[in-house]
């Protein structure tokens, strides 16, 4: 494992109420980084997490034992604090734009821990304890959600989900995420509780057979869901054989042939399979879908179920904050360097006089398409060789280009150091490819255009993204 896949298992994400725009922190956790670094030599993702998931369900009470039980489970509260952090931006990317909240608001139904306490599991993995320096153990009044995903985890299960796959599952069925999101709509219903909970607006759009059959089904399921509320509430059950059966009588009494039970049945999953259709949220994409063969949901096929590889996701993530960064740090490059050309020319003892004409020579070769031939006379220059070395549009290119290229390593290198995946100050190889890297990138989205624009003299189309950018910047300025 390289150094930033290793440190996920000692840099826990936290909330973080003081930074409004991501509302979330990493922090490095000093006890875990010793624990895993004192025993843990080479080894792949998989050994790691393997050995600390196995002592971390350790039954095994004596002080040291209990001591190394919580720091193991501390790598992992680390390393699933990082999954939840995902799995709470993924949900929040299911549900599209049109909402009224983000993934900071699911954060703080689940990014729980601060990695602060150690803590420990039962034997009969049911109870979180709290372990203090001395080995004591007592219970824990608050129940961690990084320690409930893996006290759930069956980590020796032939059929066991990934750590991050479960993860993710157990987070979007964390019951005050569901809560949160029920409180918008976003509500999951078997299709008893569908059934049960329809109203007369929502039984309009069926056909009439389908709505005698949800009629029948109400007189039956409601009134024995009342009479049950005074013993017990909770979630809509199966419909019983008896109760299926009596259906098939009374849907008999209005004309309604059904041969068997399992019939009824079927059909009744069909309904409410069309109801879901026309409920609004189920336009929202659920999280889970009906599963035929069990009866019961599953997740979504199309949601990923591979392993998150920790340094490829901070990579990408990298690469997306550049391509968000770069076109404002081009604006900014061409505001400075266009400055910074005025600047230099009014400090010449030969071009001064010419300063204030440098953003109308601009506007001239930029917005008007002018050649520097013809903008001679309009800014009363003596020739195009004097207008050359006064605009100089390649020069100015090629600064803006350095700029660029400048703001975005440095940009990079900013986001590499934060997340672990590079050393602080980074070595001149990765230095050297990083620049390159960067070069090529600027060169293929914007500046071999531009250059080629330039180059092109007469009739050229400047319909580069820098020729863009500067006539913005020209417009208003």
């Amino acid at each position: 494992m390289n150094t930033a896949s290793i440190s996920r298992y000692w840099t826990i994400w936290c909330i973080n109420l003081a930074n409004q725009q991501v509302g979330y922190k990493k922090c490095d956790v000093a006890s875990a980084r010793d624990f895993l670094q004192q025993r843990v030599q080479n080894c792949s993702n998989d050994e790691l997490q393997s050995t600390l998931l196995g002592n971390f369900y350790a039954d095994n009470w004596t002080i040291n034992e209990l001591i190394n039980r919580g720091l193991a489970g501390l790598c992992l509260r680390c390393y699933v604090s990082y999954g939840i952090l995902k799995s709470c931006q993924k949900i929040d990317n299911l549900f599209g734009g049109e909402k009224s909240f983000n993934y900071r608001d699911l954060l703080r139904c689940v990014l729980d821990d601060d990695g602060d306490k150690l803590l420990v599991l039962d034997s009969d993995r049911q109870t979180q304890f709290i372990l203090n320096e001395d080995g004591v153990t007592h219970p824990a009044t608050y129940k961690l959600f990084t320690v409930e995903v893996l006290r759930k985890f069956k980590h020796d299960s032939p059929a066991r989900m990934s750590l991050d796959n479960w993860t993710y599952l157990q987070t979007k069925q964390n019951p005050e995420l569901r809560n949160f999101l029920s409180e918008f709509g976003f509500q999951h219903h078997s299709d008893w509780s569908l059934l049960n909970r329809v109203r007369h607006k929502q039984i309009a759009i069926l056909a009439e057979r389908s709505r005698q059959i949800v009629t029948i089904f109400h007189a039956v399921y409601r009134r024995d869901r009342r009479k049950q509320r005074k013993i017990t509430v909770g979630k809509c059950p199966d419909p019983t054989n008896f109760q299926l059966q009596e259906m098939l009588e009374l849907l008999q009494e209005n004309c309604i042939i059904i041969n068997t039970t399992e019939d009824l049945k079927s059909e009744l999953k069909q309904i409410a399979t069309q109801l879901r259709q026309y409920d609004i949220w189920s336009y929202r994409e659920p999280l889970e879908i009906p599963d035929y063969d069990t009866g019961g949901y599953s997740l979504r096929r199309d949601l990923p179920t591979v392993c998150y590889d920790i340094s490829n996701l901070e990579k990408q993530e990298i690469v997306e904050l550049v391509y968000k960064r770069f076109q404002e740090i081009l604006s900014e490059a061409i505001a400075q360097e266009i400055s910074r050309t005025i600047t230099k020319l009014k400090s010449s003892k030969s071009y001064a006089p010419f300063a204030h004409k440098y953003l109308p020579g601009l506007k001239l070769y930029y917005c008007e398409f002018k050649s520097l031939k013809d903008i001679a006379p309009v800014l009363e220059m003596t020739s195009w060789d004097q207008t050359r070395r006064i605009l100089n549009p390649g020069e100015l290119l090629c600064k803006v280009r350095k700029f660029t290229v400048q703001k975005l390593l440095e940009c990079m290198l900013k986001e590499a150091g934060i997340r672990g995946l590079t050393a602080i100050p980074p070595t001149p190889e990765y230095l050297q490819t990083l620049a390159e890297q960067i070069e090529n990138f600027v060169d293929v989205e914007v500046f071999t255009e531009a250059g080629e624009e330039i180059r092109a003299g007469k009739n050229r189309s400047l319909d580069s993204l820098y020729a863009q950018k500067l006539r913005d910047y020209l417009l208003t300025n």
